[in-house]
């Protein structure tokens, strides 16, 4: 298959920019595979789409103030940094720009003085390792000086930085949110467990990667970042059970989807474990972990993209993307929603 296969037109007006005022009142597209059919609805009506006996999946990553904004020590030219992967207590894989000013053994300095850090190697596509000085607690320090890292298709301040994050986000780790998670409130979730939902916790701690385009014109060649992922005993016990006792399994978002597809057996059963994952799902692919999911609208070309196309057939998600362009939906992370069923 090829790249341009997974291109849609899409005017810019559409790219959201900020948050819409209350996170269920989001616009919801439903598509049910077995009809073609497509309903257009809101996301607190999602309710009615779950039944008692199934199992909501979602990713309880958070999002780091991974974005550094600072000042080489030696010279005073500015620098930003972008923390990707921790090594240890104080060394992270970080993305650097400008790169050329990042020359091991180069210190830079962030929150005047409250941060220092020194690049000791580089790695792979230009990142750098660099280890950390700084006193007291490192994520008490990033909270104060660190910036949530938006999309770099956004170019408008968030005003509320809570509003990149799901309100289930627990375990910080992640440098982009689980986006498809952050249409839930509080309130719906309660209301969907009271329907006899069962709610699993997993954690997948998104990386750049998710960013990065893909670069290959043969989308087989493209290989995938890894990402840490943990699925709990108790996660698994709530997933298995509504698979043992006919319920289904829904994933929120291609993070829950990637992790459940990744340590799932043939019968879709699930262990509880941790480790790394690097799978990439394309058209051709047999799901074996879900029976529907929640998801925003994806950039054109990206392996999201691929991965619902995997799930309902690439003509298929781009007819439902352009009659989503035709009705104005808004796309991407900040976005409005669509349930695969």
């Amino acid at each position: 298959m090829k790249l341009s296969d997974f291109d849609y037109e899409l005017p810019e007006e559409l790219i959201a920019q900020k948050p819409i005022e209350k996170r269920d009142e989001s616009r919801l597209l439903v598509y049910h595979r077995d009809s073609k059919a497509i309903e257009h609805r809101r996301f607190y009506d999602i309710i009615e789409y779950l039944n008692e006996g199934d199992c909501l999946v979602i990713n309880d990553t958070k999002v780091l103030p991974a974005r550094l904004l600072g000042r080489r020590v030696d010279t005073g030219g500015k620098i930003e940094f972008v923390l990707l992967k921790q090594i240890d207590k104080n060394r992270w894989e970080t993305l650097v720009k400008p790169g050329r000013r990042a020359k091991v053994g180069t210190r830079f300095s962030f929150g005047d003085g409250m941060l220092i850090a020194e690049v000791v190697d580089k790695v792979d596509e230009g990142n750098r390792i660099v280890e950390f000085e700084y006193e007291g607690i490192f994520e008490e320090v990033l909270d104060r000086i660190g910036i949530i890292p938006l999309p770099p298709y956004i170019h408008e301040k968030l005003q509320n930085k809570d509003r990149y994050q799901t309100v289930y986000a627990e375990h910080r780790g992640s440098v982009a949110a689980p986006t498809a998670g952050l249409h839930f409130t509080e309130e719906l979730l309660e209301k969907i467990q009271k329907k006899g939902v069962s709610i699993a916790r997993i954690t997948l701690h998104v990386g750049l990667g998710t960013f990065r385009p893909v670069k290959t014109e043969i989308i087989e060649q493209h290989k995938m970042h890894e990402e840490f992922f943990q699925v709990t005993p108790e996660a698994a016990e709530l997933i298995n059970s509504a698979r043992k006792n006919g319920g289904r399994v829904i994933a929120v978002g291609t993070t829950s989807t990637r992790t459940l597809e990744s340590i799932a057996d043939e019968s879709g059963y699930v262990k509880p474990q941790f480790g790394k994952t690097d799978i990439f799902i394309y058209p051709g692919y047999r799901f074996k972990a879900i029976d529907g999911l929640i998801t925003n609208f994806h950039l054109p070309k990206s392996t999201l993209l691929m991965l619902v196309s995997a799930l309902a057939g690439r003509e298929e998600i781009l007819r439902v993307y352009r009659e989503a362009v035709e009705k104005r939906y808004r796309f991407f992370s900040f976005g409005d929603a669509m349930l695969i069923l």
